[in-house]
């Protein structure tokens, strides 16, 4: 059937052969492309509500039968690839294992057996085995192609004659064997990193060494340091590269305070945490005339310490962040250059790289330069020092303080009006006591004091990211680093209009990208203060993309910013380096570097961004488990924050600690996963449990080795 024939015929009743055919045919005359169900509709002149339910059941149908592929949720192409195919392996510990191809197309259950010992991440070959019945696709391993991870953390267990370590991750379904002579002076119950050396096929356990003793379990720093290696994080900094680093001078010569652009005597100041060692940016503010104001944002110059591919380079940009664990900070940088050389402490001379911006009193630029620049800052402030002066309009540099606040307000206003969207986070803290025992929960919230600095910090990296992406029409823009934010996937979108309009909200699906960010602006407004708040917002945040490193911009969707990258924060994350780095070579008129080299270092970096999220988020877990470890029995009101066919996820609202009711405890019914509703339905009795649902709660286990909590209906 020709997709002429098939447009120009409208199906108001639908056979479902009749469909299948439509569908198989259109899709493999545009095999290179990917539909969903309503641009399938529209293709296939398939009109009204019934007749889209029944091609909705054939592409499900198609779908298990292989013949389409579902490359991500409600997006389909036709199945053109062979019985061998290239991908990642995703190992579960319950034998659940999948096989992810390359084209991200439908997922392929491994069985164990036919697995050859692949482990989680592993780039795998597989071929597909004759399909089933109303079974999934299955396949096997034939070829390991890549390694993802061959160490892991875990206690060790010694025996006369033998020694295994038992794993704290889940992703590895059977402890390591470590010989006698691998064992490394680690002694029974130590918490250690080992290493597999090998796999033989025919046996059940890995075969490997300890390579690291990190001490008793339980132990605070045996924890944040496990945390660390499970992630293969560094855990200390390289001796080497911290004597490279202690001889680099801290003298500033007057040759180079000549090169540049002298702005000691302007008032600059730093607002930071109260705990910060780090102060990678600072501002300046000196008034030109009754309404024009000149504000510096002032970056540490890290690259004119930094060379490339120098002992502290390398090593840098192996780890790309500072990782932010619940009660230290793991630095990307030495001490010596985070905390003294580059920080820009007070009452020092510091080098920088700077964005200057001439402003009017409504907050408008009307120029701007970038510029390497000497600075000397007046005073060091915490947020909490600067809130106090916006709230009471008295204290130190108040007539300072308050107008940079009022020109911050407005560029945040006129930000929102443009479209960006406003997710207020709060963030977990803990107190902690010298040995750091969580004694309590608090809650960080941004105040003024912190939207004064963030949109500063906003307004200098969209000013470098258009100095060097902006081009006139018909030039080609040179290689650079961006920061992406890429806007929501229409299908997530449908999604949560459909859910949200049982709560009697919609939003806007379709049209331009400030409506549609507007009108999210708007529901999270609404939805301020209502039992569906926290609900609502979670399922926002999952609807959009991920914010990544990229040489090829598309803007950033959630800032609504054309041209975006990370310039501000060179002590701690490396692509600023980079950044830093380019522009330099840019503005001195150097040609484009090549773009593929740069591509794979934007990946890497913000392939780290998230290994180090995921490090921090299991350090605050670990501490919220500890938490209540001293809380068993005790109930408290929560709220249902995960769905999975495993069980529920469920949030304390009085310190925001998260735990799970197995799917054991819920033994009133056989409860099914409805995924698309975000909720657990009882198939007899039809009794439901949904994401956002009020529930109260019993502390009953608190597992510190698994970072897991676990809870029971009270």
């Amino acid at each position: 059937m020709s997709k002429k024939e098939t447009v120009s015929n409208p199906v108001n009743k639908p056979k479902k052969k009749d469909l299948a055919e439509g569908v198989i045919g259109f899709l493999t005359q545009n095999k290179d492309k990917q539909f969903n169900y309503k641009q399938l509709s529209a293709a296939l002149n398939v009109r009204g509500e019934e007749a889209r339910k029944v091609l909705v059941k054939v592409l499900d149908k198609l779908r298990d039968e292989d013949m389409l592929l579902e490359t991500s949720r409600g997006r389909y192409r036709i199945n053109d690839r062979g019985l061998v195919l290239e991908g990642r392996f995703e190992r579960r510990s319950n034998g659940k294992n999948f096989f992810v191809p390359d084209d991200d197309a439908n997922t392929v259950f491994i069985s164990e057996r036919n697995s050859k010992h692949a482990m989680n991440g592993d780039r795998v070959k597989v071929q597909l085995l004759a399909k089933r019945k109303r079974a999934d696709t299955e396949g096997t391993v034939i070829e390991i192609l890549q390694r993802a991870k061959t160490r892991f953390v875990g206690t060790l267990q010694l025996d006369k004659h033998f020694a295994f370590v038992v794993l704290d991750s889940k992703i590895l379904a059977n402890d390591i064997f470590i010989p006698q002579d691998a064992l490394n002076g680690g002694k029974n119950g130590d918490k250690v990193v080992a290493e597999i050396i090998e796999w033989p096929e025919k046996v059940n356990n890995p075969v490997g060494r300890v390579i690291d003793i990190l001490g008793k379990p339980g132990n605070n720093n045996t924890e944040m340091h496990a945390i660390l290696a499970q992630y293969d994080l560094p855990f200390r900094y390289p001796e080497n590269v911290e004597k490279f680093a202690a001889l680099i001078p801290d003298k500033i010569s007057e040759k180079e305070i000549a090169a540049r652009e002298d702005l000691r005597e302007v008032f600059t100041m730093t607002i930071d945490p109260k705990d910060a060692k780090d102060f990678d940016d600072a501002l300046s503010l000196r008034q030109l005339s009754p309404t024009t104001w000149e504000v510096g944002v002032h970056i540490a110059d890290v690259t004119h310490y930094v060379k490339p591919g120098d002992l502290i380079d390398t090593e840098a940009e192996k780890r790309a962040t500072s990782v932010y664990l619940v009660d230290r900070t793991i630095p990307m940088l030495p001490e010596r250059l985070s905390n003294e050389l580059c920080s820009l402490r007070p009452h020092e001379d510091k080098l920088c790289f700077s964005a200057i911006f001439t402003l009017n009193d409504k907050a408008e630029v009307k120029k701007s330069r970038i510029a390497r620049t000497v600075i000397h800052s007046n005073s060091r402030l915490t947020y909490e020092d600067a809130q106090a002066v916006i709230e009471t309009g008295k204290g130190d540099f108040s007539s300072e303080i308050l107008t940079l606040n009022n020109l911050a307000k407005q560029l945040r206003s006129r930000r929102f009006a443009h479209g960006a969207i406003n997710f207020e986070r709060y963030e977990v803290k803990f107190n902690l006591d010298e040995n750091g025992k969580p004694l309590g929960v608090y809650f960080k919230e941004s105040k003024e004091s912190n939207h004064l600095i963030e949109e500063f910090m906003l307004l200098a990296n969209r000013t470098v990211a258009e100095t060097i992406g902006k081009v006139p029409k018909g030039r080609h823009a040179k290689t650079f680093v961006y920061r992406i934010h890429d806007v929501p996937d229409p299908e997530k979108l449908d999604t949560l209009n459909t859910f949200i309009l049982r709560f009697g909200h919609k939003i806007k699906t379709e049209g331009s990208k400030v409506e549609v960010a507007k009108s999210i602006n708007s529901l999270l407004d609404k939805i301020q203060g209502r039992p569906e708040e926290n609900l609502v917002e979670t399922i926002a945040i999952r609807t959009m993309s991920k914010a990544v490193y990229s040489t090829k911009n598309v803007g950033h969707y959630g800032l609504a910013f054309d041209y975006y990258t990370h310039f501000t924060s060179p002590i701690r994350r490396y692509p600023d380096m980079l950044v830093h780095r380019l522009l330099e070579k840019y503005l001195e008129g150097g040609r484009s570097v090549e773009q593929a080299p740069l591509e794979e270092e934007c990946k890497h970096c913000s392939n780290m961004e998230q290994l180090a999220a995921n490090a921090e988020r299991d350090s605050i877990k670990y501490k919220q488990v500890e938490f209540m470890s001293d809380k068993l029995g005790k109930v408290y009101d929560g709220v249902v924050s995960g769905v999975t066919e495993w069980g529920l996820y469920v949030e304390i609202n009085e310190n925001k600690c998260e735990g799970m009711i197995p799917i054991r405890e819920l033994d009133d019914d056989f409860y099914e996963l409805d995924e698309k509703n975000y909720r657990l339905v009882g198939r007899r009795k039809k009794r439901e449990y949904r994401l956002g649902q009020a529930v109260t709660i019993q502390v009953a286990r608190a597992n510190l080795e698994r970072r897991q909590l676990d809870f029971t209906f009270a």
